[in-house]
């Protein structure tokens, strides 16, 4: 239903990505997406994933076109345009703790801003902290929603319920 209202869908890949090799379902959740009018582009953290750059390459093998791919710079000025930020296995990158608690160990780190969408999709297998160790408000705000699922499940469960 969601998705049935969304004109912009902003995809942020994390290691949840990675792990369940779900790059190539989201190629395919974006064309399908795409083939309804939606516009959907990839926000791109520098260290999500285990190292610089993976998501990117992730991407780029599963054929997404790269100027889909904008850097957390690009896109966090246009979040408030975002209908459905979905986060896929991301976590420490997308905490607002980073920009609101000055004593945690990832304060000043740059994030992107996906509480600022009209709706956040964090899917994780679980609530267990990222990297960082530390837990996420962003999972508790009133404009998101948590799916607990594999990444690639989640992605297909998502397409067979779109279609």
């Amino acid at each position: 239903m969601l998705i049935d209202g969304a004109r912009r869908v902003a995809i942020v890949p994390g290691y949840g990505m990675a792990v369940a090799q779900a790059q190539h379902a989201v190629r395919d959740l974006t064309n399908l997406l795409n083939s309804r009018g939606v516009d959907v582009d990839f926000a791109i953290h520098p260290v999500a994933g285990r190292m610089p750059g993976h998501m990117n390459v992730l991407l780029a093998e599963a054929n997404i076109p790269y100027d889909k791919l904008l850097e957390m710079d690009q896109i966090n000025p246009q979040m408030d345009t975002v209908d459905i930020a979905i986060v896929l296995g991301a976590n420490d990158v997308v905490n607002p703790v980073a920009r609101t608690d000055p004593k945690s160990p990832i304060a000043g780190m740059p994030i992107i801003d996906v509480d600022k969408a009209r709706t956040a999709v964090i899917i994780k297998r679980s609530l267990s902290p990222g990297f960082a160790g530390i837990p996420n408000p962003l999972f508790a705000l009133d404009n998101s929603l948590m799916l607990f699922s594999d990444g690639k499940k989640a992605i297909l469960d998502i397409i067979s319920a779109v279609k």
